[in-house]
């Protein structure tokens, strides 16, 4: 079975999501059959190498959301954190452009030290306030997590695997990822946000079930739910265990960052009430 997850670095709740997809394969009794490839997403394009002001500030200025608001939402997601052994350094966040740190955990791939890189970049922007834009910062901490300097120098020097970026771009957009974290589980069922560890699992269990059935797609291209050959229903995951109510939050296409809460999502450009289970989760194929 194959899980591809879309996923930024500058999206705490892609740390947390990554960390609950680790806890449920810990717990899925076909583990050893399961392959997870991760792709690259930016949250923002745009954003500067490095950030001038708090990151907290930023977002609650973005939205118009009253900082003592804005503190608590963080406060509840560094406890939801904690609780799965997470340190989330919500007051050290550096706003930071994760293009560079995507391209270097492509390198990363290919060289076969994609999990210790992406870990510790990971690491370094979520609990110890590196400023992973800084090229110096994260050169420092591609060789840390393994890959060798030169190959990291060139790739910086360049644009080297600038076109796996792209890639997983696109095939995010033709198949209607919009925010982060996105799990496609054997391509044809996805899971969106920061979803408790419960939930993926049973995630697991049914795409397991439901292997080798193959749904047409509707009436040709994308949307609807469908893409490229796969479809499921809105309760296609319901009867295995999985929530009715979306209770994970996730960044938005456009840079909603960490205002999402527990009990709010992000859409587009602006922080909306959690979706429910069906709305947020989106049956595609590619």
């Amino acid at each position: 079975m194959r899980i591809d997850v879309w996923s930024d670095i500058v999206c705490p709740f892609c740390h947390l999501g990554r960390r609950h997809l680790e806890l449920a394969l810990a717990r899925f009794e076909h583990a050893d059959e399961v392959e997870v490839i991760w792709h690259s997403f930016e949250l923002d394009r745009n954003a500067p190498r490095v950030g001038t002001e708090p990151v907290i500030e930023a977002v609650a200025a973005k939205y118009g959301v009253p900082m003592e608001q804005m503190v608590a939402q963080h406060e509840s997601m560094a406890a939801a954190a904690a609780a799965v052994a997470l340190d989330f350094q919500w007051r050290r966040l550096v706003a930071s452009n994760s293009y560079d740190a995507h391209r270097l955990i492509h390198a990363a791939r290919a060289a076969g030290v994609e999990t210790p890189v992406t870990d510790r970049i990971m690491r370094a922007w979520y609990s110890e306030g590196a400023a992973i834009g800084d090229p110096e910062v994260l050169a420092a901490l591609a060789v840390e997590g393994g890959l060798a300097a030169d190959v990291v120098a060139t790739v910086l020097a360049g644009d080297a695997h600038g076109i796996d970026v792209r890639t997983d771009e696109a095939l995010a957009s033709e198949i209607g990822v919009s925010g982060v974290p996105t799990f496609v589980l054997d391509q044809k069922f996805a899971v969106t946000g920061a979803q408790p560890v419960d939930v993926l699992l049973s995630a697991l269990d049914h795409t397991w079930a439901d292997r080798g059935n193959r749904p047409e797609a509707s009436a040709g291209g994308c949307g609807g739910g469908c893409c490229g050959g796969g479809c499921a229903s809105d309760d296609a995951l319901d009867g295995e265990g999985a929530a009715t109510e979306s209770a994970a939050g996730g960044c938005g296409a456009n840079g909603c960052g960490c205002s999402a809460t527990a009990d709010a999502g992000c859409d587009g450009d602006v922080c909306a009430p959690a979706r429910s289970d069906a709305e947020a989760r989106a049956a595609s194929a590619h």
